[in-house]
């Protein structure tokens, strides 16, 4: 899958661009606040998601415009292909001509994988990051998995409100209404994990390799799927449970509180990694995860990287340039020494809304 031309009006600050990337790599530079990081948002929006910013729609609008066009010319399913998205008050598009009845229907259509420094949360927060990781990620990859986890955490929630209301007073113990909840639970529960851990040990090998070649082979990467009441039996562990729920008035133990644990080295990547650790391991899963869609849907995905160099050491800086191999990639940097390194591809300055070849 590769981006053949981009075309982009009257988003954010950007000018008009008109652009013809390279096959591989595509460098963009410049200072901050210049419109890089804008140009991959235009970009991640031919995938049908929304803005990996949190922005609203109508505030994609270039100040004082009434609308922005993007037009993304690309080439999948053995054939180009063309998609055209208006943004006013909220994003309209069309594929090959024909409208779309929403925009999030190009989803599965156009694919890329998206780093942005707010990723890295990935690492730095707590488990609910990196859950959220591995559902999104099984979910792209595999469909159903979108009907499972709603499944839970419909049940999760109505699970909750009944044991928080016998918290408060609002109402007795329902003993037989809770032998359903946790039958339920457990039913749905089991495939969530049996997703979610056939998916890190798919993604595992990858990332690990990965891994091994940002870090120069001086650094071991491992993942794992730590389950919250260890490796116990889901059913009897709820069952054993249920007196702590009630009084903490809510479900403490399943997979909405299960972990996907990162170390490095043998220790945990987010208590004792430095900055550059963290953020290659970020970086690892993210293209471990391109890795998987290339397996899953026969076609390599678009890559967008922004600012992926900073707190990074030349040897792994170099790794980014010149070894993520069969894929396009677009890199924003701010710094142009990086751009040195690079042995191929095409690298293009951004000033001002202006993106002009360096």
């Amino acid at each position: 899958m590769n981006i053949c031309e981009l075309r982009v009006r009257q988003f954010r600050n950007l000018e008009a661009v008109d652009m013809i990337p390279h096959g591989a790599m595509n460098i963009f530079y410049g200072d901050n606040a210049q419109g890089k990081t804008n140009l991959l948002e235009s970009l991640w929006l031919a995938t049908g998601g929304k803005s990996f910013r949190g922005t609203k729609d109508s505030d994609l609008v270039r100040f004082g415009a009434t609308q922005a066009d993007i037009s993304v010319a690309f080439q999948a399913g053995g054939r180009r292909q063309c998609t055209d998205i208006t943004i006013d008050t909220r994003r309209k598009a069309s594929l090959n001509g024909i409208p779309l009845r929403a925009a999030n229907r190009l989803m599965g259509v156009f694919c890329a994988v998206i780093f942005s420094p707010d990723h890295l949360s990935l690492i730095k927060d707590g488990p609910d990051a990196r859950r959220r990781f591995a559902d999104a990620a099984c979910c792209q990859l595999r469909p159903l998995y979108m009907k499972v986890l709603a499944e839970y955490t419909r049940v999760l929630t109505q699970r909750n409100a009944l044991i928080k209301a016998v918290k408060k007073g609002e109402q007795p113990p329902d003993i037989t209404l809770l032998d359903a909840y946790d039958e339920r639970l457990c039913q749905s529960g089991l495939e969530v994990r049996r997703f979610r851990k056939e998916y890190i040990e798919e993604l595992r090998p990858f990332a690990e390799t990965i891994y091994t070649g940002l870090s120069s082979g001086r650094e071991a990467l491992h993942l794992g799927y730590e389950m919250s009441e260890g490796e116990g039996n889901l059913p009897e562990a709820m069952k054993a449970a249920r007196a702590t729920d009630l009084r903490a008035g809510f479900t403490t133990v399943g997979p909405h509180r299960d972990d996907v644990t990162v170390t490095i080295g043998g220790t945990s990547a987010r208590l004792f990694g430095s900055q550059g650790q963290q953020r290659s391991a970020v970086l690892a899963l993210k293209l471990a995860e391109a890795s998987l869609l290339s397996k899953g849907y026969g076609e390599k995905p678009v890559i967008l990287l922004d600012d992926v160099m900073s707190e990074l050491d030349q040897s792994r800086q170099e790794y980014i340039l010149n070894h993520i191999e069969g894929f396009q990639v677009f890199v924003t940097c701010c710094e142009p020494t990086a751009i040195s390194r690079l042995t191929g591809g095409q690298v293009f300055h951004m000033e001002n809304g202006r993106l002009t070849p360096a």
